[in-house]
Order: structure tokens, then sequence, then C-alpha cells
């Protein structure tokens, strides 16, 4: 963390993770500063090469299948 990713054709930057109220994993996501977004980790796209530690998305994903 933190790494690069593109949500809806705008690249932006992963700061973090999180648990949301709901239970849900998020992904705390910042763009030029001072836009932050949280985004659903199993709605979030990985970039290509994968980061460092997104074998731990990728489990969390598989789990909640």
């Amino acid at each position: 963390m933190p790494f690069t990713t593109t949500v809806l054709g705008v690249e932006v930057s992963v700061v973090g993770v999180d648990l949301a109220e709901d239970g849900c994993v998020i992904a705390r996501c910042a763009r030029g500063g001072a836009v932050r977004q949280d985004i659903g980790i199993l709605n979030l796209p990985l970039p290509e090469p994968a980061p460092e530690g997104s074998q731990w998305i990728e489990a969390y994903r598989y789990w909640a299948r």
C-alpha cells in the first residue's frame, strides 16, 4: 500500500483498506489529494501486474463468493 489502479477510467491511489459499518471490506481511494472515495474491495479492479499483498484481496474475494 499504496498502489494505483483505474476505476471507471480514472486513475486512483488505494491508500488503505478498512471495514465498513455493514461489515464489508472497503478500499480507501484518493485522487488529486483532496478527492476521496471508498470502494468495495469486491468491486475494485486490480492493476497488472498485481501489487504486493493482492493475494489477500483475492483470498477475500474467493471467500465472499
